[in-house]
């Protein structure tokens, strides 16, 4: 028979046992699912991250035709602030993607407020707004080069209609080339733009709706004071795709107007392009691509802690 118990002592059950060994370690927690997201994350930290802080670094040294670690310090930056080129990338960046954000959410809002009207064939009509996104920069670039093309384009076309003195090409005009970029920018992101809008518009109480008519509340007023507010998250996902776009922006520029006339519409990522393949000079490449990057995370950063601060409210 086993001897008596000693004052605090207690048979160890399986309870107890667990209890101290302690919690299992949250690593090996859910394994197979961390084993099958390997390869993705060390792609993301290899490709991503890892090459992106290799371009930082080699962005401060004098790499010619092959990466070097001959570090200059700044001049890179200098030489590349101090470029006319890169100054008039900067302001057509700036100019195109202020335009093109302004309006692609306005008329994304738009066509996504008259298609939430239940109105007959929504599903064609949707498929044809959709359809330009379907299409790569360089097919629509292609298709809008044809437009305004003033030999057989919008100009030949008016001319035809007895309009003789009817004068339109902008893809020779440098004031005027911005307006190009900007339609064919505009024409194939808006489909996108309404999409989005128009499943956050679906998602919207039909109480809310029904509230608003009760109270005798105009649509136009609906929209603008009730709808839109509530429909912040949507127009931040838009922002950030819209903005990402812009930022990239280079096939639709090499197909429509290959940076020209002159340099009158030359962007960043085409002259990072030229640099660091046409010029051979990967220094000043580097040090562009990085100036593209940090305005990347500036965008993407503050979305991040927005969708952060959101969850933690929730």
């Amino acid at each position: 028979m086993p001897g008596p118990l000693r004052a605090g002592s207690f048979p160890l059950t399986g309870g107890t046992l667990m209890a101290r060994s302690g919690p299992p370690i949250r690593l090996l927690q859910n394994w197979p699912a961390k084993l099958a997201a390997a390869p993705m994350i060390l792609t993301a930290l290899v490709v991503f991250i890892g090459c992106s802080l290799w371009t930082v670094v080699h962005s401060f040294t004098n790499s010619r035709l092959l990466p070097r670690l001959d570090f200059v310090g700044l001049a890179q930056y200098e030489r590349l602030w101090s470029t006319p080129r890169w100054q008039v990338s900067i302001e057509n960046l700036a100019i195109y993607g202020i335009c093109a954000l302004v309006l692609t959410l306005a008329i994304g809002f738009l066509l996504a407020v008259l298609l939430d009207q239940k109105i007959r064939f929504e599903d064609g009509f949707r498929t044809i707004i959709l359809f330009p996104y379907a299409l790569s920069f360089i097919v629509t670039g292609v298709v809008w080069q044809w437009i305004l093309n003033p030999d057989f384009g919008l100009q030949h076309i008016v001319r035809g209609m007895g309009f003789s003195g009817f004068s339109f090409d902008p893809l020779n005009d440098p004031n005027l080339v911005i307006l190009a970029l900007l339609a064919a920018g505009i024409w194939q992101g808006a489909g996108l733009t309404t999409v989005i809008m128009l499943a956050g518009l679906r998602g919207i109480d039909e109480d809310v709706w029904k509230a608003s008519r009760v109270d005798g509340i105009p649509a136009w007023k609906t929209y603008l004071f009730i709808i839109l507010p509530m429909m912040k998250p949507v127009f931040a996902t838009c922002v950030v795709l819209i903005s990402a776009g812009i930022i990239k922006l280079y096939d639709l520029v090499v197909a429509l107007t290959r940076g020209g006339p002159g340099i009158a519409s030359e962007v960043p990522a085409k002259y990072v392009y030229d640099y660091m393949f046409g010029n051979q000079n990967l220094g000043q490449g580097f040090a562009a691509s990085t100036m593209m990057l940090a305005a990347v995370l500036a965008i993407i950063i503050p979305f991040a802690l927005f969708r952060m601060g959101r969850k933690r409210h929730v």
